[in-house]
């Protein structure tokens, strides 16, 4: 008989990366097996990289091996319906002590084409910055495909791009096909579709530590990009509500929730619900269960899960899957 489900907590995945610093360990006041960690994810079905549960009768199993397991119980209908058994989220913590590479990420039907998987639509929560780091995102004027091509091959593309000055509490919202950048001195949360699909088309002309430089995409980013200009780049809410919702698309619904005391909270119709912490610590309550969860953690809660609730003091990302749009 299978273990009953209950808070799942996951092992996190620290990556050394050319642009990653030491924030993240000091974030989730634990050790950092590699230096230069740019992310660590925390939920992840991406194959070679599934989440492995930390605590727990399940303590040693694979996400991907839990889904096989329990199926509805755990994701819940729609996602399983929507995604088969393949998780549909993948959930990091990114540091960036120096600038993220200029790139773009195909939408599902470039990256079924290319790829065979699903694309790849995020959002961004800023946590903490340093002073004057700055956030890529966006055309910031509208131009072709050939001036694109052009742009590229001269240098001045990056000037082409809408650049934000990044504040703790910002969110941004890329969908596949927006260019974007993470400029160094972020520390973010960011929720995404599960593909590792990644088109970079400028980085700065670094070198690694065998002095070659990383792979540019140019031309395979050169049909993923969506070249329309926004009217606003930064997503609105109310940033002292204690329920507040940041992203609503078709791939995950993000609600950020700010508990100061005990507050409940509604469980997803037919999916899943997970929980980062990105400040502060709870008491998190899921039926019968009871566990203690602080900043820097990630939490899965079954969608079996019929009543939960939060009590503490504390900042947290909620994501769950919707119905098609």
């Amino acid at each position: 008989m299978s273990a009953k489900l209950y808070p799942l907590k996951f092992i996190p995945q620290f990556k050394s990366v050319i642009w990653g610093g030491n924030r993240l360990a000091t974030f989730k006041n634990t050790e950092a097996a590699t230096d230069s960690v740019g992310e660590s994810w925390e939920l992840s079905d991406v194959t070679g990289h599934e989440s492995i549960v930390a605590e727990g009768e399940l303590q040693g199993c694979s996400l991907h091996d839990l889904i096989a397991l329990y199926g509805e119980k755990l994701v819940g209908e729609i996602p399983l319906r929507r995604f088969g058994t393949k998780f549909p989220i993948l959930i990091k913590l990114i540091d960036a002590n120096d600038d993220l590479s200029v790139q773009v990420h195909p939408d599902d039907a470039l990256a079924a084409k290319r790829h065979n998987c699903m694309g790849k639509t995020e959002m961004w929560y800023v946590i903490d910055v340093r002073p004057g780091a700055k956030i890529y995102a966006g055309m910031a004027r509208e131009i072709t495909p050939d001036q694109y091509v052009k742009d590229v091959a001269d240098g001045t593309f990056t000037q082409d791009i809408a650049c934000h000055e990044s504040h703790p509490g910002d969110v941004f919202f890329i969908p596949a096909g927006r260019v974007h950048a993470i400029g160094a001195g972020n520390l973010i949360a960011e929720i995404q579709q599960t593909s590792d699909i990644t088109y970079r088309i400028y980085d700065y002309n670094r070198r690694d530590a065998q002095g070659n430089q990383r792979q540019l995409h140019t031309e395979e980013a050169r049909e993923a990009i969506d070249y329309r200009v926004s009217d606003n780049y930064v997503s609105s809410y109310d940033h002292n509500a204690a329920h507040a919702s940041l992203v609503d698309c078709d791939f995950f619904t993000v609600n950020l929730l700010k508990p100061d005391g005990k507050l409940d909270v509604d469980m997803p119709a037919g999916s899943f619900l997970s929980l980062t912490v990105v400040g502060g610590a709870a008491t998190l309550t899921a039926d019968d269960a009871t566990i203690d969860i602080r900043q820097g953690e990630t939490i899965l809660v079954p969608a079996e899960t019929k009543h939960v609730a939060l009590d503490g003091n504390a900042t947290i990302l909620t994501a769950s899957i919707p119905s098609e749009k």
